[in-house]
């Protein structure tokens, strides 16, 4: 049976440790595998308190994978990828002590059937399957993957920008409405670039632009705020800071789409002005904060009744 749990969201300091380790302990018990339990515990202990002391937020637990073979998965904003364990454990007196200063991997080595980690373009994810018991050896080694097909962004060359108060339901809307575009611009682009170049302009940016507004846009956030039952929520995200400028020309085609579709060249809808709004304030906080201004909240745009953010 497949695992896809939603995500549970972290905040910083021991809590987010306790949190994590009582959430995949519990879920351990629920799906039928209490054997794991104290291993899945052990290693997201130690993930969890790697991400805090050497990550960048959000940080996010969930777990995936199978009821046969569950494996836990610790993801955090920083692309630089961990230190895998080279040397043997010194056997403390208590492994307690480890879990609230942390000791590298090699804990997670020695909890795992297998574990490593995905190094991705606005963060990495660290994984485990964990073990039914204790290994007193070194364990399993772990693998790094993802960082050999392309070179990450470095984490100094991004820029953390905090969304606040994010309605759940424009931000979906948001991710939708992208991924219709992108598909029926690339059509058109392809079909009859000549007739219309602009649909050209708009896929080349799309390309450009697929990832993160696909995976690095707060979408993992997001599914931990649904499953709390919020209808918003803050959001601390990463991008590339000179994704910026192409921002800011991806605000100037959305207009210009919505043109396409009013005009019936377009199979989807134009944006209603809410989700005009929406979306010129959530891409235009990427543009102000990368140039060093303060996040402006949702609330504040939409209480003011303009449609465009202050600059």
């Amino acid at each position: 049976m497949p695992l896809n749990r939603p995500p549970l969201a972290l905040g910083r300091g021991a809590r987010g440790v306790q949190d994590a380790r009582r959430w995949v302990g519990d879920l351990c018990v629920e799906i039928g595998r209490p054997e794991l339990s104290e291993c899945a515990q052990l290693g997201v202990s130690e993930l969890v308190t790697n991400a805090l002391l050497h990550g960048e937020p959000p940080i996010t637990v969930r777990v995936r994978g199978t009821v046969e073979h569950p494996r836990v998965e610790v993801r955090d904003s920083s692309v630089e990828a961990p230190i895998l364990p080279s040397e043997p454990l010194d056997r403390p007196e208590t492994d307690g002590l480890l879990l609230t200063f942390g000791r590298g991997l090699s804990i997670v080595a020695r909890c795992s059937e297998a574990w490593g980690a995905e190094i991705e373009d606005d963060g990495k994810v660290v994984w485990f399957a964990p073990a039914a018991d204790f290994a007193d050896d070194l364990g399993v080694p772990g693998v790094i993957t993802g960082f050999a097909h392309r070179a990450p962004t470095p984490t100094r060359d991004r820029v953390r920008v905090h969304v606040l108060d994010a309605p759940l339901a424009l931000h979906l809307g948001f991710q939708h409405h992208f991924r219709e575009l992108r598909r029926e611009v690339r059509l058109l682009a392809l079909a009859h670039e000549s007739d219309y170049p602009l649909a050209k302009s708009l896929s080349d940016v799309f390309g450009s632009l697929e990832r993160q507004l696909r995976d690095g846009m707060g979408i993992e956030q997001i599914e931990a705020a649904l499953a709390e039952g919020k209808e918003s929520t803050d959001l601390v995200v990463h991008l590339p800071r000179a994704t910026a400028s192409t921002l800011t020309r991806f605000l100037e085609l959305l207009d210009l789409a919505d043109d396409f579709c009013r005009a019936q060249r377009l199979l989807s809808l134009a944006r209603s002005p809410e989700q005009r709004r929406f979306q010129i304030w959530f891409l235009s906080e990427f543009v102000r904060q990368t140039d060093g201004a303060p996040p402006v909240s949702w609330l504040e745009v939409r209480s003011n009744g303009h449609a465009d953010v202050a600059t």
